[in-house]
């Protein structure tokens, strides 16, 4: 039988623990974005041996489940190679941000991918660095349309932070366990810990949705007006700058 003053009284605590769900959500996020980007380009190192070992560990760390990962990293991996080991937090960011980076570096080389093979033509025959055509002309193509993708990973994220309780992480669930631990009630407490996820979930992609149909519209707009009577932008319109410097 659901007991409302119970669920009431348990409901603050839970919100409170989302404060931490929210810094393993965002923490691991920007590392897995950060960590997804360096592998994609490594993908593309005119190296044979660095994209072997480079695809080697995203397989590797695709192959093997998140919770194990956790484990090792916490309980082995980071204790030994810091002289003061990471907090449950710290250790929850990184192993969520090593696994998802995996997944992004795949959003980020389709959007590579999608980059005209005439605009690398291009930056190589005007002799741009690699560091110059990757930070002037292919990300700010290749970036913007891998924007709701990773989005979607930030939800997919938010959801796995409950694993982060395996090490000793007080997040919303281990939150709702201590109180299950006292009242021997896990209906509430589990039906509570549900709905918040449910409403941050939809809160989230309804925000992802909305940037989806923002780029969607820009990216109609840039289309549809004749090229001439508007000025390019982003990586293409600096390529373009860069032509009629040359000439």
């Amino acid at each position: 039988m659901w007991n409302w003053e119970y669920a009431w009284s348990i409901l603050p605590d839970l919100i409170a623990a989302l404060k931490t769900t929210f810094w393993a959500t965002f923490g691991g996020f920007i590392f897995a974005a950060i960590g997804g980007l360096i592998l994609a380009m490594l993908g593309r190192s005119p190296i044979w041996i660095v994209r072997a070992v480079n695809r080697l560990i995203i397989e590797f760390i695709r192959n093997t489940p998140l919770l194990v990962q956790l484990f090792f990293l916490y309980f082995y991996i980071l204790p030994t190679m810091f002289p003061t080991a990471p907090t449950a937090l710290v250790s929850g960011i990184i192993g969520l941000g090593i696994h998802y980076s995996t997944y992004m570096s795949e959003v980020y080389r389709s959007g590579i991918d999608a980059v005209p093979k005439g605009q690398w033509e291009a930056a190589k025959a005007l002799n741009f660095s690699r560091t110059k055509t990757w930070s002037t002309i292919i990300l700010p193509q290749a970036l913007p349309p891998t924007l709701p993708v990773m989005g979607n990973y930030l939800i997919v994220i938010f959801k796995e932070t409950p694993l982060l309780s395996a090490i000793t992480l007080v997040e919303v669930l281990t939150t709702a366990k201590n109180a299950i631990s006292i009242s021997y009630r896990p209906f509430e407490a589990y039906t509570l810990v549900g709905v918040l996820f449910l409403i941050i979930s939809y809160v989230f992609s309804v925000l992802v949705r909305m940037m989806e149909i923002r780029l969607n519209r820009e990216q109609s707009a840039s289309s549809g007006t004749d090229s001439s009577s508007k000025p390019q932008s982003g990586g293409k319109g600096r390529l373009d700058k860069e032509v009629k410097q040359q000439a």
